[in-house]
């Protein structure tokens, strides 16, 4: 095992102070190339729960530095997460960048972002708005709607409280639908709440609706209808999208049909290739059977991957 140097650090996004951990092979003689990790939805900190941590440390191992935030408003992060703007957590996921790149360990031009699930979103924004990346990696990010994924992992978890067919399935999704429509129409969250009031609050909602408030609706709202496919037909670096074939919360299929078509557009940059690997067995966080474990050669392929589409660095060391 590879030591390996870890450093507490912080950087500025706009009018927050996001804090993170910088893991940098010692060894390294030559600067090496650095990856960025984007976590996921909701209150995400720098290890994504602990998810995170095996891919940091077979990443560094490989030769990558990597860098990791604690998601506004989160850990010792400043700001609020349900206030921000896809552009913003974009912004984030760029300053988080501009600082690994100014890392005299790092080369600049091979370093790049790797977003998880609603962090792939942010990847694929921050990727499209430049054109000095090396790759962009998405894991487990929905080529659909927040809405749209929303639901599809609703129906999943409502088909293992109840069973397929079962009409309180039916009737939840079409709670959810209304509610979906209520965000469209700007309602406010006292109406929203209402709508799930006057259906009884059925227990199944609860996966959605559990933790709701008024911060977190306007984020419902704002957020529901992004549509990734805009930010992928203006990528002009490589993009590697990642799947477990046993993802609940991510339509794999209709994932890949939408990165296929976009990558297939005559918009779409030449540099920007797709490469889609999906790992039969693996969840939503590409782990087997509930477990902790990542599926077996998922992380030799992102490393792989990544060293593939490395730009060799010119410069010798620094």
């Amino acid at each position: 095992m590879k030591s390996v140097r870890v450093q507490d650090v912080t950087f500025v996004s706009g009018m927050v102070e996001l804090a993170g951990s910088l893991r940098v092979p010692v060894e390294a003689d030559l600067a090496v190339a650095g990856v960025v990790l984007v976590g996921g939805s909701g209150p995400a900190d720098r290890d994504n729960g602990t998810y995170f941590l095996p891919i940091q440390q077979h990443l560094v191992e490989a030769g990558f530095a990597v860098l990791s935030y604690d998601k506004r408003g989160v850990g010792q992060s400043s700001g609020d997460w349900r206030t921000a703007t896809m552009d913003d957590l974009a912004a984030d996921a760029g300053a988080a960048l501009s600082f690994l790149r100014a890392q005299p360990e790092v080369q600049p031009q091979a370093a790049g972002l790797f977003g998880h699930s609603e962090g792939g979103w942010v990847a694929l924004r921050a990727s499209a708005a430049r054109d000095d990346l090396p790759w962009v990696v998405t894991n487990s990010c929905p080529g659909v709607s927040p809405a749209e994924q929303e639901r599809y992992a609703l129906g999943n978890h409502l088909q293992g409280l109840h069973g397929d067919g079962h009409p309180e399935i039916r009737s939840t999704l079409t709670l959810y639908d209304q509610l979906t429509e209520a965000g469209r129409r700007n309602a406010e969250f006292p109406t929203a709440q209402q709508l799930v009031d006057n259906a009884g609050a059925p227990p199944g909602l609860a996966y959605y609706w559990g933790d709701v408030d008024e911060r977190l609706w306007l984020f419902l709202k704002r957020k529901q209808d992004h549509d990734p496919t805009p930010d992928l037909l203006q990528l002009r670096c490589p993009h590697l999208a990642l799947f477990g074939g046993a993802d609940k919360t991510v339509p794999v299929a209709d994932s890949i049909r939408i990165f296929a078509a976009a990558a297939c557009h005559s918009a779409r940059p030449h540099r920007a290739t797709l490469t889609v690997e999906v790992f039969p067995g693996g969840d939503h966080r590409l782990q087997v059977d509930g477990s902790a474990a990542l599926v077996p050669g998922y992380l030799d392929k992102v490393s792989q991957w990544l060293a593939n589409h490395v730009t060799p660095s010119t410069g010798g060391s620094r």
